[in-house]
């Protein structure tokens, strides 16, 4: 046990008084749990709020803080991890939080930049809109040729807050890992990782103004998407300064139909779009929520706040584009073979099983409207079979699998009855004819050329550290291996730190029991 230990129990400690008092431990099934792990529950749910009603994990997780919203956000992707109920009602969960003060941006900005607000800008309204990590301002730039941008400004202490929670979740996720061997298979301790680095990019805004950067460039040809110019002369660490967008959100469909825009045009825009990113280019907006998509007064779509971006390597676009052909022809076999050519499936499993599993999930689907598949059902049937068939978590993925939820809802909320496959059956088709007919097996052929001459010209250098290795093993299995005397200090230390937490920890129950004996 590290020092760190005994705060990373208390900060659980408050997280799980947070939850049995906002009724959320009403979810747990605890017919499932052994009968010591019963009774515990059934203690916590003595603090229950009366008027809580059960199912409070929305209300606790605003009572934790920014990181557990955030958190929450994140696990209503993952209904893998928490099951159907539980990422359903965290589905309703909104990264809105109470603004903070217009005073404290301006100091942030004037430490920023270390000079006085006013020299960059003419004036700062009041936040329009706070989140967990930031919060927006409308604003006007200084000068000449002013112009009305919006100004992002990080929360004061938002750095130290997260990483203490995600320390403590991380410390969680390895309990969990070490005492039920069979949660491994969910990579949970490599999915707080994989937030942790989303957070802390999400937390550079200098690093967000990269990715509007990239993500503009990537797009520059694409007629009906755009993203805001960064002023980057304006923009630090905790301050971003885009062009500000005069459109209507797509939380507003009622407003968007009387402009005169077509809903049922912009949903497939919404789903082409993110494919197109996702396979075209390999990077991609990972946070598509109605709230971060306007469409400008010419029908175009517009997508702001890039702090949460996804990537895709070459293999996994091929994946994402076979899966989904694979889908769209009814071709299961292939999808199944695709699984177990990338090694997400076992080898011990039979593709042709493998297959017929899969068909379970995708004929029900075809020739039906999107109004009328069960998304709840159908994710239920996915995650039965993937554990069934062995399949981990792919953490690289995760970030596509929640982005394609969401962005299927949006298009949803545009056109009830939105043809998911047919929709995007002419990008995927594309990206495939280009990527995996002629011309990409020549590109890939090259590609291929180029990295062989590489290696080939580090062969010497690496039979030369073959060598030294070699001779060294030799060495040590002849006259055996030597710690140097730093490496035996480290180990009595730690040998040392262990036994004086045992030590500890053995006091601390005498302790407890004398309190129990003095009472009795």
């Amino acid at each position: 046990m590290n020092l760190s230990a005994p705060f990373h129990l208390v900060r659980l400690m408050r997280v799980g008084f947070a939850l049995a008092r906002e009724g959320a431990l009403s979810l747990i099934d605890a017919s499932f749990l052994p009968p010591a792990g019963r009774a515990l529950i059934k203690v916590a749910r003595l603090i229950e709020r009366r008027d809580a009603g059960g199912a409070g994990l929305v209300a606790a997780f605003m009572r934790l803080g920014p990181s557990y919203v955030k958190f929450g956000q994140f696990l209503a992707t993952r209904p893998d991890l928490v099951g159907m109920n539980v990422a359903r009602e965290l589905s309703a969960l909104q990264d809105r939080m109470p603004p903070f003060p217009r005073d404290q941006a301006l100091k942030t900005i004037e430490a920023s930049f270390a000079r006085p607000w006013t020299e960059l800008f003419s004036e700062i309204g009041e936040p329009v809109a706070a989140a967990s990590i930031a919060q927006v301002h409308q604003a006007r730039t200084a000068g000449v040729e002013s112009e009305s941008v919006a100004l992002k400004v990080l929360r004061p202490g938002v750095r130290g807050r997260f990483r203490a929670d995600l320390d403590a979740m991380a410390f969680s996720a390895r309990l969990i890992e070490r005492w039920a061997p069979a949660s491994r298979r969910l990579r949970l301790v490599d999915v707080v990782a994989t937030l942790a680095r989303s957070v802390e990019v999400e937390m550079d805004l200098r690093l967000e103004a990269a990715a509007l950067s990239e993500l503009g460039e990537n797009a520059r040809d694409d007629r009906q998407f755009r993203v805001p110019a960064v002023d980057w002369t304006r923009t630090e660490r905790d301050v971003l300064t885009i062009e500000w967008i005069d459109g209507i959100s797509l939380s507003d469909p009622a407003a968007i139909e009387k402009a005169g825009h077509d809903p049922i045009a912009l949903a497939r825009t919404v789903i082409q779009t993110f494919l197109n990113h996702a396979l075209r280019d390999g990077f991609f907006h990972a946070d598509m929520h109605q709230g971060n998509l306007f469409v400008d007064r010419e029908g175009g779509l517009v997508a702001v706040d890039c702090g949460i971006m996804g990537r895709l390597g070459l293999k996994e676009r091929r994946f994402l584009a076979e899966i989904l052909f694979g889908f769209i022809t009814r071709d299961y076999v292939r999808v199944a073979q695709v699984h177990f050519d990338a090694g997400y499936v076992p080898s011990h499993h039979s593709v042709g099983d493998f297959a017929q599993a899969i068909r379970a999930i995708g004929e029900p689907i075809h020739d039906k409207r999107a109004d009328e598949i069960s998304m709840a059902s159908l994710l239920t049937l996915l995650f039965e079979i993937t554990a069934l068939f062995d399949m981990r978590t792919r953490t690289e993925l995760v970030m596509l699998q929640k982005t394609m939820v969401v962005v299927e809802g949006v298009a949803r909320s545009l056109d009830p009855h939105l043809d998911m496959w047919r929709t995007a059956e002419p990008v995927v088709r594309s990206w495939i004819e280009r990527n995996l007919g002629p011309i990409g097996l020549i590109e890939q052929a090259a590609r291929g050329a180029k990295e062989a001459g590489s290696a080939f010209g580090v062969l010497p250098s690496l039979a030369r550290r073959a060598e030294t290795v070699a001779d060294a093993l030799h060495e040590g299995a002849r006259n055996g291996f030597r710690l140097s005397p730093e490496s035996l200090a480290a180990i009595g230390q730690a040998e040392g730190r262990g036994n004086r937490w045992l030590a500890i920890g053995v006091w601390a129950i005498v302790v407890l029991l004398a309190i129990i004996a003095f009472r009795t």
